[in-house]
C-alpha cells in the first residue's frame, strides 16, 4: 500500500487512537465509528462512480422515495438532519437534472413540497438497487445469525440511549 493510501486509511480508521490502558466502551466506541466510516466512504466513491450522484443527493431522493406525495423543505432538512440551506442546495442541483420537482403548498405560497420526478423515480429505483447490494456485500464478513445478533445488539444499546432531544423532557 502506497503512502496516501495508507494515509487515506489512518484517517478514516479511527480505532487506531484508541489505546490498551482506554476504557473497553471507549474502544468498541472507536470501532463502531471506524466501520460506519468505512462503509460510508466505500458507498460514497462507488455512488459518484458508478451513478454521478453524492450521498446526500441520494439521501434526499430517498426520503422523497419514501413519501409519493413529496416533503416540505422543511421536513427534509429534519430528516436528512441538515439546515435548510444544505436542502436548498440539494434540490436546486437535482431540479436541474430534473429528478425532483419544486410545487408551491396551497396552503402557504412561500413553501414548497419537494417531488421524485418519474425520471427521479427511474434513476433512484436503480441507485436503491445498487446500494442494497453493497450493503449486502459489505456486511457479508458476518453469517446470517453474527447480523442478528449485532442488530439485536445495537438495537438494545439504541433503546437505553436516548437522543439529545429526548434527554430534555
Amino acid at each position: 500500500m502506497t503512502s496516501p493510501q495508507m494515509n487515506a486509511q489512518v484517517m478514516t480508521d479511527m480505532e487506531v487512537r484508541a489505546h490498551a490502558d482506554h476504557h473497553a466502551s471507549l474502544r468498541l466506541w472507536l470501532r463502531l465509528l471506524s466501520c460506519t466510516t468505512r462503509m460510508e466512504d466505500t458507498i460514497r466513491q462507488r455512488l459518484r462512480e458508478q451513478f454521478g450522484i453524492t450521498l446526500p443527493r441520494f439521501d434526499l431522493m430517498a426520503q422523497l422515495e419514501r413519501e409519493p406525495q413529496g416533503l416540505s423543505m422543511s421536513e427534509l432538512s429534519r430528516r436528512m438532519m441538515v439546515t435548510g440551506g444544505n436542502v436548498t442546495s440539494i434540490v436546486d442541483q437535482l431540479e436541474k437534472e430534473q429528478l425532483v420537482q419544486r410545487q408551491t403548498q396551497i396552503a402557504d405560497r412561500r413553501s414548497f413540497t419537494v417531488r421524485l420526478t418519474d425520471a427521479g423515480r427511474t434513476a433512484f429505483a436503480a441507485m436503491a438497487q445498487a446500494h442494497e447490494g453493497w450493503v449486502v456485500a459489505l456486511l457479508s464478513p458476518l453469517n446470517e445469525s453474527e447480523q442478528a445478533q449485532l442488530h439485536h445488539l445495537l438495537g438494545t444499546l439504541k433503546s437505553r440511549n436516548p437522543t439529545p432531544t429526548q434527554e430534555k423532557t
